[in-house]
């Protein structure tokens, strides 16, 4: 276990203690918001000595040009109709447990949510349901309402409930909803033009539409998690949608920031991805009436899931192969989003900083810039920061009963470390 000597971080709502995170490096306090540049975006590029600038570039074919700035791609976890898919091939042939069987128990949930989310999108705008269901037939391991469906179980056990409440399986659809919207939000920011080997939403009806799709998708759950009447897993959900639009702004005004430091890189996960998880886990505990120690265990749990869901799909941008991945290996790194791997590598080796500043314009240097990270141990501090996080969730477990629903969060927690050993 490496030396723990992360700063405490405070996130208002509550105080984190990381563990296992291994971070060294000096933070910069200068940060430039970035802002619109025509159709580009104005980047904050830090120099050495202290010296930042502010330009648009991206990197095509080896050439930097006047270009929208794109952003990491996120983690998909789109909903299909039907039966629970399985993991695709790639992953069954690395010997990974499918996570439709991990979801087993909670099957006729899924099954249940996906006749319902159909519905609860709407029908008023033809083109707008026509692009939800894009996204929801995209596929995807459906994760986020599957442990609320777990979670929900799990606690409803505590509390002595015989069954879910309306309130639980509500809760699953919004959850979805939500991450919908922000999927398709996201591949606008990111000019994807695929999502799990379909055409993206702005890809088939123009980016004006899938604004508003999305739009229209976090307007509706939010009326629908207003109808549920409890103020504070509205405070909750609510928060979820201002953390998505704080982490994409953190990560607009960083790329290409060799200070960027750990904790401002595990800030960010949490807003993009680990904050929806943990609401969700938090929002199914509150619903099944058990006590605020066990909730919040619970919001703990989904917290350091999330972050080691993130920070090892972080490590697999950089292990796995352009065909593996559904986007070119080292992508992040290409667009300036500088990952955990990424940041451990840069305390060890100076000349990957050098290769950074000059944002890849030069044939070959992102290859030989991924080849640092692999070589300088970053990759491995990063596994061990997964770790950590890892732990911590099955940690927070420990406050349940045993049961087939705590067995199914606790192999989610050892799945997701499984993809990259």
């Amino acid at each position: 276990m490496m030396s723990l000597t992360c700063s405490n971080l405070e996130f208002g709502r509550t105080r984190w203690d990381f563990a296992a995170c291994g971070c060294s490096s000096n933070a910069s306090t200068n940060r430039v918001t970035a802002r619109n540049c025509g159709k580009g975006v104005l980047q904050n590029v830090n120099r050495r000595g202290g010296a930042r600038r502010l330009r648009c570039c991206r990197r095509d074919a080896g050439r930097c040009r006047v270009f929208s700035t794109k952003t990491p791609e996120a983690f998909l976890n789109g909903v299909a109709a039907g039966p629970p898919p399985v993991l695709d091939l790639a992953e069954e042939e690395k010997g990974l447990p499918s996570m439709s069987n991990m979801f087993e128990v909670v099957a006729e949930d899924l099954l249940t949510l996906n006749k319902n989310l159909q519905s609860i999108v709407g029908s008023e705008n033809p083109v707008l349901m026509s692009a939800a269901e894009q996204i929801f037939e995209a596929g995807g391991k459906r994760m986020r309402p599957a442990l609320v469906f777990l979670v929900s179980r799990a606690t409803a056990e505590i509390a002595g409930l015989k069954d879910l409440t309306k309130e639980h399986r509500r809760l699953a659809e919004i959850i979805e909803m939500i991450h919908t919207a922000s999927l398709i939000h996201d591949d606008v920011i990111d000019e994807s033009d695929m999502r799990r080997g379909k055409e993206t939403v702005h890809q088939l009806y123009g980016t004006r539409v899938a604004v508003l799709a999305g739009d229209f998708m976090f307007a509706q759950s939010s009326w629908y998690l207003a109808n549920l009447e409890n103020l504070e897993v509205i405070k909750l959900i609510s928060q979820v949608i201002k953390d998505f639009a704080s982490g994409e702004i953190k990560q607009a005004s960083s790329l290409f920031d060799c200070d960027v430091h750990l904790d401002e890189y595990l800030i960010k996960s949490y807003y993009k991805t680990a904050s929806l998880i943990a609401a969700s886990t938090k929002g199914s505990a509150i619903f099944s009436g058990v006590d605020n120690g066990i909730s919040e265990k619970m919001y703990q749990y989904g917290k350091n899931l999330g972050l080691s869901f993130q920070v090892v799909d972080d490590i697999l941008d950089f292990t796995q192969s352009a065909e593996q991945l559904g986007k070119p290996a080292g992508s992040d790194l290409a667009k300036g989003n500088l990952t955990a791997p990424v940041i451990f590598a840069l305390e060890k080796e100076s000349k990957l900083r050098d290769i950074i500043d000059t944002e890849f314009c030069e044939t070959g240097s992102l290859e030989e810039a991924i080849e640092i990270v692999k070589n300088s141990g970053g990759i491995d501090r990063a596994r061990e920061l997964a770790r950590g996080m890892a732990d911590l969730a099955i940690e927070n477990l420990h406050c349940l009963p045993p049961s087939p629903f705590r067995l199914s969060l606790e192999q989610l927690v050892n799945y997701n470390l499984e993809r990259i050993k």
